[in-house]
């Protein structure tokens, strides 16, 4: 069988489709992703990890695209409208906004992915939830089409209101509307988000390979907590939820690491002797010795964090991240702080790491995801759908 693997530029919605990519070549299927990142290091991650890849469009188009947005829209405003609707519940709002956001994006690689399908002839497209191109080459095949989440919260119709969005696309390509047959591969766990649609399965993180440092391989004689605002935020909204490192963490018996190059720590100021300033590491090694994390809500540090069962500390800043931070902090295995009311501080510090009813709960919540089907395990089910 050959499967096509398509996703939105941006690691976070790229990296999550390796573990699936890796269960269907390990079985003796083909595989080929057909994707585009939003700067020069993603693609080539994606290659890293020995799957074959294929740059759907150049870094470039995507900086053009977001020039664009930002020039045509109030960021705060639509910032405001994310926090809102995710704070009131409003889950049809939400998905008007991602549709909004990401379907301009699957339209300038939409006819790459297409010329891509036409020659190489995919059985099964495997897609990211926010992501149009694949489910039109998928269309016009006439092969089944399966969304893997990334993250909490899934919906069985996203497919066909992103179809909607660029249904100019869809008519030029003279597909009339998304694939008849389609699954949704849902990675919630059963006490989060929205568990019950669509096809159970484990989430098993990918966060890039690398060769790690030896001090990560041992667990430190004082709590150690990673620190991450992942790859997007720092770029749009800066390092100012992160002050607080410069603050406060010096008067914590702690060890801090967080995810910031030299140049981005510099912005920060002086910081205490306890704080670690690394480059791009994978998550899911640095939590694997590690006490606690303090993020900004994003899927795959929300998931990663839930599958290695480290307590959270989420300072959500947009888009889905506000409903990841509720989402953690109603089961239990973390809390937010809502950073435009008030810094990080050091009773959340301490809440963090002494609270024993939160490492309870992600200890609950790890087992949960262990408990799902691996995606090895969805293989033959894959097949089956494509016939």
């Amino acid at each position: 069988m050959r499967v096509l693997v398509t996703a939105s530029p941006g690691l976070g919605h790229m990296l999550p489709m390796v573990s699936i990519s890796w269960a269907l070549r390990a079985a003796g299927h083909e595989v080929l992703l057909a994707m585009a990142g939003r700067n020069a290091q993603h693609v080539p991650m994606l290659a890293a990890s020995g799957l074959h890849v294929v740059e759907t469009q150049p870094p470039e188009t995507f900086a053009r695209l977001i020039d664009q947005v930002r020039d045509g829209v109030d960021i705060k405003a639509i910032q405001k409208m994310i926090r809102d609707a995710s704070r009131s519940g409003d889950a049809e709002q939400l998905m008007n906004l991602g549709v909004r956001l990401f379907a301009p994006q699957s339209d300038v690689v939409a006819d790459t992915v297409v010329a891509i399908a036409d020659e190489w002839r995919p059985d099964l497209v495997v897609h990211s939830p926010m992501e149009a191109a694949g489910p039109l080459a998928a269309a016009k095949l006439g092969v089944p089409a399966v969304e893997q989440a990334y993250g909490l919260h899934s919906s069985e119709t996203r497919f066909v209101q992103l179809a909607e969005a660029i249904a100019d696309t869809y008519g030029r390509h003279g597909v009339d509307g998304p694939p008849a047959r389609h699954a949704l591969l849902n990675v919630a766990p059963p006490s989060m988000g929205t568990p019950n649609p669509g096809w159970a399965m484990r989430y098993v993180p990918f966060n890039g390979g690398g060769q790690l440092p030896d001090w990560l391989l041992h667990r430190p004689d004082r709590p150690r907590v990673i620190v991450t605002l992942g790859t997007v935020i720092p770029g749009f909204v800066g390092l100012g939820p992160l002050q607080w490192l410069a603050d406060v963490a010096g008067g914590l018996d702690a060890e801090f690491v967080v995810t910031l190059d030299d140049t981005e720590a510099e912005q920060l100021g002086a910081l205490p002797d306890n704080v670690r300033p690394v480059p791009y590491t994978p998550l899911n090694a640095l939590l694997a010795t590690s006490a606690a994390i303090i993020h900004h809500g994003g899927s795959g540090s929300t998931m990663t964090s839930l599958a290695m069962g480290v307590p959270q500390l989420v300072v959500p800043q947009g888009a889905d991240q506000f409903n990841n931070a509720h989402e953690v902090a109603k089961r239990g295995a973390g809390f937010e702080v809502d950073t435009e009311v008030s810094p990080v501080g050091a009773d959340d510090l301490v809440r963090l790491l002494t609270d024993a009813s939160l490492a309870t709960a992600a200890a609950e919540v790890k087992a949960e995801i262990a408990a799902r089907p691996a995606p090895a395990d969805l293989v033959s089910r894959l097949v089956e759908l494509a016939g």
